[in-house]
């Protein structure tokens, strides 16, 4: 005997078995918990991006459209095409009352967990070393996008935002102003380097790259801009899983 998500597992794999130029599936995860519906998107988007098929995805929900579909297209009663678009463009400019209802009002959110923290322009900080010249650290200050300076070690990775007594002497001393926190890192998606702003009650975060070192700095604004920004190239659900 077969669970739901083996059974819809087992029917995946008849159909791609096959080979067929193109395939139509019909909510083929509609009849799952969450958590393996979850599951068998990740590994289905996987499988897309190594087997690169034409398929058409039928769904009613729109996270689920949004995360699987390159394009998609919105369906009125009458089989009215009431637009089709990449996700991205879909959430930031719907054709009518009808699609902006139907994406829903918290279609902004959406269009964070399509793009990564890398994918946007990031603050420029001040990543200053104990023991530099203050007047050097001050100039470097006034050159940043952020008011305030990052103290970090010899491989540049934040220890804490300085305080004003760390600029008292003549050398930067390691007095904080507070913790580097939030950390997030440039691959970490948008939506949850938000999530981590909003929960640590903080304007800024610092991004790290994949050694741990200072890339720049998330903020509220950041996020603000992007929101307003043309979706030009946005990724998919696909191409985020597939990186």
């Amino acid at each position: 005997q077969l669970s739901g998500g083996q059974r819809q597992r087992v029917g995946v794999a008849r159909a791609l078995a096959v080979d067929p130029p193109i395939m139509l599936m019909d909510e083929p995860f509609g009849a799952i918990d969450p958590i393996n519906r979850e599951r068998l998107q990740n590994e289905f988007l996987r499988l897309q991006a190594e087997l690169r098929k034409t398929i058409i995805f039928v769904t009613h929900d729109i996270d689920e459209a949004i995360k699987m579909g390159d394009r998609i297209a919105i369906m009125q009663v009458g089989g009215k095409l009431a637009q089709y678009a990449p996700p991205a463009e879909l959430l930031m400019y719907p054709a009518s009352r009808f699609v902006e209802d139907f994406v829903g009002s918290d279609r902004a959110l959406k269009r964070l967990a399509l793009q990564r923290v890398r994918d946007i322009d990031l603050w420029k900080a001040a990543a200053i070393r104990p023991g530099t010249p203050v007047a050097e650290a001050r100039a470097m200050i006034a050159e940043a996008d952020v008011p305030f300076a990052m103290l970090v070690d010899e491989q540049r990775k934040p220890l804490g935002w300085l305080s004003d007594r760390a600029l008292a002497g003549e050398r930067v001393s390691d007095d904080l102003r507070s913790p580097a926190q939030p950390i997030v890192e440039l691959d970490d998606v948008l939506r949850d380097a938000l999530a981590d702003l909003l929960t640590s009650e903080t304007r800024y975060g610092a991004v790290v790259d994949k050694n741990g070192a200072l890339a720049g700095v998330l903020s509220l604004e950041v996020i603000q801009h992007f929101l307003h920004a043309a979706p030009a190239a946005s990724p998919t659900g696909a191409d985020l899983l597939s990186e």
